[in-house]
């Protein structure tokens, strides 16, 4: 005995799983672990009694002396009953004792153990004691109605208890709570602190017992109601097969019904399709508003509610298909990467719609196509060209004859999915009318935190298109409205290099339309000089459906030579290329020599690409007209009107007759005349056309400009500058002028025009005239002295001109 009058005692030791006994409580449970069969046995060679504690992880296979709970029960074995796999043993709880140290643990645990007895309860408040006692036995009551298992005899022992020691043991021992919770009130040595530890125990069991009930009561009554629907449309189906009365209408509105039931519809959209039918059940088969709400629910139904694809990222797979499918194109496919890695690494994430703008024939629709292989969706193609009713988007109300759900809804049945790409195609080709507007229509089914309960008003009920990933194609943004552009993230793709055409024609086109001819490569060998030579003589595009449409029409010729006879095997190359397709539809732009004043190249941007444009400026002897030709709008009006009025307020600075806006008339014309021709970026390259013309100074050909020009000369910003500098690369220019705050697009030009060209930054037109004339402007006065003793019209001489031999005219 321990000084402190404790028992201390060495026992074997037991570890429980899941199991926590109590002092005078009886306890059956199985063993089958080696090292409990070992104690078990040196517990019965001694006298019997062995220690009892809970492990604290049950998964612990082979627990250590520090994963047992350090507070236990001694007990005395009372029976054993070997089955086949285990020991079954029936124990009884003799007094609560705690761990002093672990002897032994091999081949079982054997522990040093003090008795650990409860506090006296006596100097409690008895008066709290009591109303602990009885609310805690009020609350198990409770708890033993809401659970009908509950043996009646252990609530009657429970109620009959007076002791408060003995009443927790009791609840605790014989309640069907956590093991973690029955430990905490074995360690627990205070009696009125394991009252109210079991009362907040019972509290929240009896919350959490009547939720259940409440769940349960909600489900079985929805099942109650179900089968007794179930149950009725039997019998009428029985009632209507005796009277042998319309035996396939009744058994059609019932697949009806147990279609809806099948596909776990949201409330509202179960509860309108069960209306529907119920009103199928209950008018004539065959009249005209049955054949409607057939309709209606077919339509409905077919749809893919909750059918999803599984989205297959794979980052490496994805830029195979799209280098497979497309060439060149690299910031283009990397934009589309980075979108594909976005979704890799969040696969929830909404209101990603993309907007490929870009000039006809570069690759756009292909693109998407691409995107929906990679990421294993199903693809549609929605084409919005010409669309100009709302309806076709939304769908026409059923109560119209011939009503049918939009272009949305039809996509989404064909994809048989509710997360395919669907690809807006033309969406720059919108119109309206008084039908309404479609674009207006697509501000919903683009706006994320809309479109997840888009209602089409046929169906009428809620379609969830937040996971379907729509891709927009465009040829010219300026026609797309704004809040319709806001909702969309734009990526451009820009005309294709003369290089890139090329290789796109021998990589894809060429082997595309040899398999779609039935030809073989050693039937027709098309030779790379005749693809550049299509390229160059037959085809002006930014895209490449020209080029073939081309070769498309070589393995025509060649096809009909094989089978006529003619030749076994063909080959093209630039040599015999026009006794295939002709002669050449294109000449080869040969810039004019430096020497005709009035002729400047300019730069323009167009749908379909870049464009140079040439302003040919006239002088002519006259009373101060201004003659503008060539289609133009008024915006281009505006600038030549600007440029004229600058020319006027400098002409001392370009050696111009003061007086030129009096005695010459000036006609400014643009080439291509039924071509209509607007915008403000021409500004400098009429004035420098203008200024070329009454000086007679001709501008270089090899240079090419464009930019806006303000009225007191300064070079604006301007636009599409990517498409401006390709057509300044196929025309081979060798020097461009842009405007200075464009500086920062170079960086997106492509490599090789930005190789091939020297770009000039202008603030004022000063700088464009000098890069552009062939001989800058001195002043008349800087050479007064010089040119004293000349008279007007005399020729002068700069110094580096007079290297060249080239004279400056001066007024």
């Amino acid at each position: 005995m321990a000084t402190n009058d404790r028992k201390t005692v060495r026992l074997p030791l037991l570890a429980l799983r899941g199991v926590v006994l109590f002092p005078q409580m009886v306890l059956h449970f199985d063993i089958g672990r080696e090292k409990s069969i070992y104690a078990l046995n040196e517990a019965m060679n001694q006298d019997r009694i062995i220690f009892l504690a809970a492990q604290k992880d049950i998964r612990d296979e082979d627990p250590e002396g520090n994963d047992i709970y350090q507070v236990g029960v001694v007990a005395e074995v009372k029976q054993i009953i070997k089955t086949q796999n285990h020991l079954r043993v029936l124990v009884e709880g003799r007094y609560r004792a705690r761990i002093l140290r672990i002897e032994e643990e091999e081949p079982y645990f054997v522990a040093t153990v003090e008795e650990y007895p409860l506090k006296s309860s006596r100097s409690t408040n008895q008066k709290m004691m009591s109303a602990l006692m009885r609310t805690l036995k009020d609350l198990f009551q409770e708890y033993s109605m809401k659970t009908p298992r509950m043996s009646k005899d252990l609530v009657f022992n429970a109620l009959a208890a007076e002791n408060p020691e003995y009443l927790t043991e009791y609840i605790a021992a014989n309640m069907p709570i956590h093991t973690d919770d029955k430990q905490m009130v074995l360690e627990e040595s205070s009696v009125t602190k394991r009252l109210k530890m079991l009362i907040q125990i019972l509290e929240e069991e009896n919350e959490i017992l009547t939720l259940e009930q409440e769940i349960h009561e909600k489900v079985r009554s929805q099942i109650d109601n179900n089968q007794r629907e179930y149950y009725l449309r039997e019998q009428m189906k029985a009632i209507s097969s005796e009277l042998g009365d319309g035996d396939s209408a009744q058994e059609e509105v019932y697949e009806y019904y147990d279609r809806i039931e099948k596909l776990k519809l949201d409330k509202e959209t179960a509860e309108k399709l069960r209306k529907e039918a119920d009103r199928l059940l209950k008018m004539p088969y065959n009249s005209h508003e049955a054949g409607v709400i057939k309709g209606y629910l077919d339509t409905v139904l077919d749809l893919p509610w909750n059918v999803f694809t599984k989205d297959k990222i794979d980052i490496e797979k994805a830029k195979k298909q799209l280098d497979r499918d497309h060439y060149g194109m690299e910031k283009v496919k990397n934009r589309i990467l980075e979108m594909l890695s976005v979704r890799a690494l969040a696969p929830d994430i909404k209101g990603q719609i993309i907007c490929l703008a870009g000039p006809p024939g570069v690759g756009k629709t292909s693109i998407a196509k691409s995107i929906a292989k990679s990421m294993g969706r199903k693809y549609v193609r929605l084409s919005l060209g010409g669309v100009r009713d709302e309806s076709d988007i939304r769908g026409h109300r059923k109560t119209y004859v011939g009503a049918m759900p939009g272009r949305i809804i039809n996509a989404i049945k064909l994809a048989g999915s509710q997360n395919p790409l669907i690809l807006l195609d033309e969406i720059d080709k919108l119109s309206n009318d008084f039908r309404g507007d479609p674009s207006a229509a697509l501000l919903e089914v683009l706006d994320s935190e809309q479109n997840y309960a888009f209602r089409d008003h046929y169906i009428e009920v809620p379609f969830d298109l937040s996971h379907v990933l729509f891709i927009a194609t465009a040829n010219d943004l300026g026609n797309v409205p704004q809040p319709l552009l806001d909702r969309m993230e734009v990526i451009h793709l820009t005309s294709y290099t003369r290089e890139e055409k090329f290789q796109i024609g021998k990589r894809h086109l060429v082997p595309k339309q040899l398999k779609r001819h039935g030809l073989t490569a050693k039937q027709l060998h098309i030779a790379p000089s005749a693809i550049y030579a299509i390229i160059d003589y037959y085809t002006r595009e930014a895209g490449v459906r020209g080029l073939e449409r081309e070769i498309a029409s070589l393995c025509r010729k060649a096809a009909k030579m094989i089978v006529s006879g003619e030749a076994e095997k063909v080959t093209v190359t630039d040599k015999n290329i026009q006794s295939f397709l002709g002669g050449h539809k294109y000449k080869q732009e040969i810039l004019a020599d430096d020497g005709e004043p009035g002729l400047v190249n300019g730069l323009a941007w167009t749908s379909v690409g870049g464009e140079m444009l040439q302003v040919e400026v006239a002088v002519l002897e006259g009373s101060g007209k201004t003659v503008l030709t060539g289609s133009l709008g008024d915006v281009m009006k505006e600038s030549a009107q600007a440029a004229i009025s600058y020319i006027r307020t400098c002409t001392d600075k370009y050696g111009i007759d003061k007086d030129f806006y009096k005695t010459k008339d000036i006609h400014i014309h643009v080439p291509e005349g039924a071509v209509p021709k607007d915008g403000p970026s021409a500004g400098i390259t009429i004035c420098t056309a203008v200024v070329s013309a009454l000086s007679g100074i001709p501008a270089r050909s090899d240079v090419a400009m464009t930019g806006e020009m303000s009225l007191r000369g300064r070079v604006l910003p301007i636009g599409g500058l990517k498409e401006k500098t390709m057509a300044a690369y196929r025309n081979g220019i060798k020097t461009v002028i842009i405007p200075e705050e464009n500086k920062v697009d170079l960086e997106e030009l492509d490599q090789v025009v930005k190789d091939s060209i020297h770009f000039v930054t202008a603030k004022h037109i000063k700088t464009v005239l000098d890069t552009a004339l062939v001989r800058k402007f001195v002043p008349v006065k800087e050479h007064a002295n010089e040119a004293s003793n000349m008279t007007a019209g005399t020729l002068e001489y700069r110094e580096e001109d007079e290297k060249r031999g080239e004279p400056l005219i001066a007024h």
